[in-house]
């Protein structure tokens, strides 16, 4: 179905199908959108950038027709995961981390695709326990106090890693910082390049690095311009594997809310076009349930193939929403585009031979909106910081999750659990499990008011 059109109104919504060549160049726009964030993550992680592109858009695509094409989202790699993702590899491919010149580490990649699938099977079944009993119930369980301070924790204990990146050149971070900064703030609402700070900052970073003479040009020279992606299987028979399954999967703890309030946003932008097309509100924000199950098996999906994990886009749906494009036509376009850029040999060397500073003075930026949107969910969410309950489960979480993370050996508090945490249980995990805990003994037997 085409989109109606009037002299005042234009957009198109979910169901419908643009032209032909508005839908390519839609849809190309979308792919230039999550591209950024998307490599970002496969290059901080060591996950073949190929590969993360390809599974990006299959998972996509997948994920778009188990929502029945109703819920137009794009999926790329999650910042959330890093922490975490880089921790276990450390543990089980340490050689992974110590050479800079090491762009890829399959043996690591494999142990956390199985934790990154069980991510997605622990999202299907939040996504099913939903739409069987209701957002309200699974609430008190997962509390925006205890969202938000997650959020918060998976945002400052990178804060390490991305000073360690910036160190390789401080010059050039703090100018990838600062330009990256400034494109954020002055060009937002300003069409597509507001929707590119992390791109355009990384290009001054870039710039910047090659007149210093720190670009690697013999990786893009050496590079194929057809390439088969580095596809890689689980490693499903590695004790260590199954091990990661918890820890990579409770960080789903703060990506479910972020993912939710996508849902929202894009509810009431899709109904205030429908309305203005005089057409009938389409009321997505009442398909939590299966929001999050099409999540799960975005990760599903991305986990087998060797990508990173991933999460619906805001940026992408800030996208959506300035040029009023809801189409899901669109959107499986531009997963097209991502699989079939998943093969090109030249991006991926391109990518490979961005300086580490570069990434490091991105990595500062966004490490810690990371954190910031963990207050701000707090703040929208009118959480009670003079309730002692709340701010007994919110100082728990902070302090164990972000002083163990950095203050303890390998970021590991010493609570050895057989072949679940062999090595002991990652800050992070624990700041979860105990603050999730907390919470419930507070729910269950109440505070007096």
């Amino acid at each position: 179905m085409t989109a109606t059109k009037t002299s005042a109104v234009q957009g198109y919504l979910p169901g419908d199908k643009p032209p032909v060549g508005a839908m390519l160049s839609l849809g190309f726009q979308q792919v230039l959108t999550m591209f950024p964030a998307t490599v970002l993550v496969a290059i901080l992680t060591k996950f073949d950038v190929g590969v993360t592109l390809l599974a990006s858009g299959i998972g996509t695509i997948i994920a778009l027709m188990v929502s029945k094409r109703k819920i137009p989202m794009y999926y790329g790699s999650s910042f959330s995961y890093i922490a975490v993702v880089v921790t276990a590899m450390s543990l089980y491919a340490g050689d992974c981390f110590s050479d800079p010149n090491t762009f890829y580490c399959p043996e690591g990649v494999r142990l956390v695709q199985v934790g990154i699938m069980g991510t997605g099977l622990f999202n299907i079944l939040i996504g099913l326990l939903i739409m069987k009993i209701g957002k309200a119930a699974l609430d008190k369980i997962l509390p925006p106090i205890v969202t938000g301070s997650v959020a918060i924790v998976i945002g400052v204990a990178l804060a390490g890693a991305a000073l360690g990146m910036a160190s390789a050149n401080w010059l050039v971070a703090f100018v990838t910082l600062i330009a990256t900064v400034l494109f954020s703030v002055y060009l937002r609402g300003k069409g597509l390049l507001g929707m590119l700070p992390i791109l355009l900052g990384a290009l001054v970073g870039y710039l910047l690095s090659a007149a210093l003479g720190i670009v690697n040009f013999s990786v893009i020279t050496n590079a194929a311009w057809v390439r088969m992606p580095n596809i890689t299987l689980p490693a499903f028979t590695d004790p260590n594997a199954w091990g990661l399954v918890i820890s990579i999967a409770l960080i789903a703890i703060a990506t479910i809310p972020e993912s939710t309030a996508h849902l929202y946003q894009m509810s009431l932008y899709i109904d205030a076009l429908a309305e203005q097309l005089k057409r009938d509100p389409l009321n997505i924000k009442e398909l939590i349930g299966l929001n999050l199950v099409a999540d799960g098996v975005d990760d599903m999906v991305v986990g087998f193939l060797g990508g990173a994990a991933g999460t619906n886009y805001g940026e992408n749906n800030s996208l959506m929403a300035i040029t009023r494009n809801y189409s899901v036509p669109v959107l499986i376009t531009a997963g097209i585009f991502a699989i079939l850029l998943g093969f090109i040999g030249k991006l991926a060397g391109i990518v490979n031979s961005v300086p580490v500073a570069v990434t490091g003075g991105l990595a500062i930026y966004l490490f810690g909106v990371i954190a910031m949107q963990g207050i701000a969910l707090k703040m929208s969410e009118n959480v009670d910081l003079f309730s002692p309950a709340n701010l007994a489960v919110g100082a728990t979480i902070i302090i164990t999750g972000i002083g163990g993370a950095l203050a303890l050996p390998d970021g590991l508090f010493p609570f050895v659990i057989p072949g679940v945490f062999p090595a002991g249980i990652p800050a992070i995990v624990f700041s979860a499990i105990i603050g999730i805990l907390m919470n419930l003994v507070f729910v269950i037997f109440k505070p007096s008011e």
